[in-house]
């Protein structure tokens, strides 16, 4: 892939894979309400079962959205086998997890889990059987959550094309391109890190 514009091109197809994972978690996070399953950090807790919007289609929508990041991620570096061993890796770390929550959901939710557990594959959506979220989506709420991700993922591309660049002629030579959405994603952050912080704007939905 010597060429510039093949080179570009395949960078920004790695780039729209991981910013469809990101997408995903974007609209899990703005349709989804509180304190409910899916959404955990800190152990497991629910107050409600998600079954509808993206959880309609798959179990786990939130891995899969982490799963295509890496994968846009591990292409852009044009190692060969190293899309291979993300997904491996993401497969078996996200089983071990999800197995744990499945657990947790099914003690909790009984046949309610186990309905809504037969009929929604685990990471794989299916593409009949839709339902629509019961809250409408808010970017309150999806930026609140997801600003962290919307921010890294620029930043890495950003990065690893630098470092890239460099493996490859040896100086430090930013693409234009990269550059400036690595400016725009770091300002973003930090635009969002106050808001969040400092002030009411993005709290509720």
């Amino acid at each position: 892939m010597g060429s510039p514009s093949l080179y570009r091109l395949w960078g920004l197809a790695c780039f729209a894979a991981s910013l469809a994972g990101v997408a995903l978690r974007v609209w899990v996070s703005g349709t989804v309400p509180e304190g409910t399953s899916g959404r955990n950090r800190r152990g497991q807790k629910a107050e409600s079962l998600n079954t509808s919007g993206a959880y309609s289609l798959l179990r786990h929508p939130l891995y899969l959205g982490n799963s295509l990041i890496a994968l846009g991620v591990a292409l852009f570096t044009r190692i060969w086998y190293l899309p291979v061993v993300v997904l491996l890796c993401c497969l078996l770390f996200y089983e071990r997890i999800a197995f744990r929550e499945e657990e947790f959901l099914e003690e909790k939710f009984g046949d309610e889990f186990r309905e809504w557990a037969a009929r929604t594959p685990a990471l794989f959506p299916k593409l009949r059987g839709y339902r629509p979220p019961p809250l409408p989506f808010s970017w309150r709420a999806a930026l609140r959550r997801e600003f962290y991700a919307i921010s890294e993922v620029v930043v890495v591309f950003f990065l690893l094309d630098l470092i890239g660049r460099f493996s490859a002629r040896g100086v430090w030579t930013p693409d234009p391109l990269w550059s400036s959405l690595g400016i725009l994603a770091i300002g973003f952050f930090i635009v969002i890190r106050v808001l969040k912080k400092h002030t009411a704007l993005l709290k509720g939905r």
